[in-house]
């Protein structure tokens, strides 16, 4: 390797550190707080407001790359699996057991950025770019069933939503004290997407 190489190798090393440090910033900031101020971002990250901006652009630039990170670190890319899958109700059963691990990523911060989407312009755009992927592939994949329900997709995007999986494991949490993780909601959640969907409800 050339020096030339290995210093533009050691940049892009830095430039990665750099942006993955402002998207935990952002994280751990709309957690705390239910908002996004860059500036509060870039004082958690260590970094200028300029640095922020020439990453991302924007704050809804910055709150794709959380959006990204959070799909990453979800297992969003199995996803495809249940696109390949032969058996339409095994591909909604994946479906819905990869939408639960997604949004059990980080919960706290995901409710944050869903409330706020309510409130601002911006970040109701993100959100509902991101929402209007799920929604598509909950069509196509309604769309195979056998017997559905006219509205099968709609019903499948309502029920795979991050509100379904909190309210679920919330009340999970009272039945058995404690907390619990949103991922625990993803068995009712597909006796419910079955039962609303036409399809068999043991789970055979």
């Amino acid at each position: 390797m050339s020096p030339r190489s290995y210093r533009m190798g050691q940049r892009q090393a830095e430039v990665d550190e750099t942006r993955a440090r402002i998207v935990a910033a952002a994280r751990a900031h709309l957690a705390e707080t239910g908002g996004v101020s860059l500036d509060a971002v870039a004082r958690r990250a260590d970094v200028a407001r300029a640095t922020v901006y020439y990453q991302f652009g924007s704050k809804a630039g910055l709150l794709e790359a959380v959006c990204d990170a959070l799909a990453e670190q979800g297992g969003m890319a199995r996803l495809a699996e249940a696109f390949t899958q032969a058996d339409p109700w095994a591909a909604v059963d994946r479906f819905v057991e990869v939408m639960g691990g997604f949004w059990a990523v980080d919960r706290v911060c995901t409710r944050r950025l869903r409330a706020l989407a309510a409130l601002d312009e911006e970040v109701g755009r993100v959100i509902a770019d991101r929402d209007a992927r799920r929604r598509e592939g909950a069509a196509v994949l309604a769309g195979r069933l056998p017997d559905a329900p006219a509205d099968a997709g709609r019903l499948l995007f309502v029920l795979t939503a991050f509100e379904t999986y909190d309210a679920l494991a919330a009340e999970a949490a009272g039945a058995v004290g404690g907390g619990a993780d949103l991922a625990v909601a993803t068995p009712a959640v597909t006796r419910l997407v079955r039962a609303a969907l036409g399809g068999p409800v043991d789970g055979s």
